[in-house]
């Protein structure tokens, strides 16, 4: 007889014990070698030297010979220095653009689980238009249209409002570029959390004397959470490494991120590498602590809803 519940299920289908495990490594497989690996070069790199001739990184594999010189630079230069100002700015954008995103992506999503009726399926691939279209292509449509003969400011020049330079070292501009971007990402995960919450638990909260203000804060909105913090999580990890938008939207050190100091150490300032390796890794452990702070809570809800 099987002695716990995982022998029995593997006992009922008759499936040897190494069945899952077979079916797991293709995926353990390509996760070392496309991740593990590639971050073990990184962090060799970020531990290394520079060549003294071609003055380029020199990678060190040896674990006991590592030098921390690159790391102590860069992290003197996030609490003292240009670096700091630059991380804040990237903090900032990030929650201001989150922000924006909730409050413009939530009413969509909440529309179409809740209130569309018929033709979903159209609705649904609207909001997966955007996924057909490259990232890079979206943000040179929103350059043509911000540029000073664009469209916008031929708008707002009919209105009696003087063109703007909206490309020109504008933090709203790459804010609002950031938000246009990662939207969708937002969207999707609380539109299947919005449509997955029962109806008949909002007809129980109306049928208690809730009016409908009451019943979406108390009922929706709760349980709608999970969803919206999926979404900030998926958004917003690539938000702190992005440095495209920056680049296509401003070009401006005023609007320089975190992405942009990393790729001008590794790709303009080739001595740097290590300091751009190590600046990588830094910001690895940031939006990693977001994203166990999203498991720990997905934990903690389950359990709860077990109990």
């Amino acid at each position: 007889m099987p002695t716990n519940l995982q022998s029995a299920e593997t006992e009922a289908v008759g499936q040897a014990p190494w069945t899952w495990p077979v079916f797991a490594a293709p995926g353990l497989i390509w996760l070392v070698l496309l991740f593990l690996v590639p971050f073990y070069a990184v962090l060799a790199v970020a531990m290394g030297g520079i060549d003294p001739i071609f003055l380029k990184p020199l990678p060190e594999w040896n674990p006991l010979q590592w030098d921390f010189t690159a790391f102590g630079e860069v992290l003197a230069d996030l609490f003292g220095g240009q670096l700091g100002v630059i991380a804040m700015r990237t903090i900032v954008y990030v929650v201001v653009a989150s922000l924006f995103s909730v409050l413009v992506g939530y009413p969509v999503a909440y529309f179409v689980a809740r209130r569309v009726e018929r033709h979903k399926a159209l609705w649904l691939a609207g909001l997966l238009a955007p996924f057909w279209i490259n990232y890079l292509m979206r943000m040179l449509a929103w350059v043509n249209l911000l540029s000073p003969d664009g469209l916008i400011n031929k708008i707002i020049g009919f209105a009696g409002i003087p063109e703007q330079a909206w490309l020109e070292g504008r933090h709203l501009t790459v804010i609002l570029g950031l938000v246009y971007g990662y939207l969708p990402f937002f969207i999707l995960p609380l539109y299947a959390a919005l449509d997955r919450i029962d109806r008949q638990v909002l007809e129980a909260a109306r049928d208690l004397g809730a009016s409908p203000t009451q019943a979406f804060l108390r009922v929706t909105a709760p349980l709608s959470r999970q969803g919206v913090l999926a979404g900030l999580v998926i958004i917003m990890l690539p938000m702190f490494g992005d440095y495209y938008t920056p680049n296509l939207l401003s070009g401006s050190p005023r609007t320089r991120m975190i992405g942009n100091q990393i790729d001008q150490f590794v790709n303009q300032t080739s001595s740097q590498g290590g300091q751009g390796a190590a600046l990588t890794l830094i910001l690895m452990a940031a939006v990693g602590l977001l994203m166990l702070y999203y498991l720990f809570n997905i934990a903690r809800v389950t359990r709860e809803a077990r109990e």
